[in-house]
């Protein structure tokens, strides 16, 4: 059942984001709301990405940025994908909260480059 909330939560973000469940009181809530959190996060780090690339670009580093950022893809999903897959009913909660911190300090990183 819970893998299946998952797959939900995963493949149809208007589900998920109808609604903020934020303030719910069930674990089902709370994975939800974690993945809406790093839905912001991920927002944010994709507006930087737009500012940051082409001046990179400009700089002629585009190419060096985008492989560093395709290997941090690399490094966040690994570093994630144990939590998703732990079992239980809050595992998508600790994935999408590990989503959120990994895109929120890649955020820092790329505030630092604009």
């Amino acid at each position: 059942m819970m893998r299946i909330l998952f797959l939900l939560a995963a493949f149809c973000p208007a589900a998920a984001s109808a609604q903020s469940s934020c303030n719910g009181q069930t674990q089902i809530d709370a994975n939800f709301c974690a993945k809406e959190k790093w839905q912001i996060a991920d927002n944010e780090l994709n507006r930087l990405w737009k500012q940051v690339k082409p001046a990179a670009d400009a700089r002629g580093t585009g190419q060096a940025l985008l492989a560093e950022q395709r290997a941090w893809l690399k490094r966040r999903d690994a570093t994630c994908l144990p939590e998703r897959s732990s079992g239980g009913s809050a595992a998508a909660m600790f994935y999408w909260a590990c989503m959120e911190e990994e895109t929120l300090q890649r955020n820092q990183v790329l505030r630092s480059l604009r």
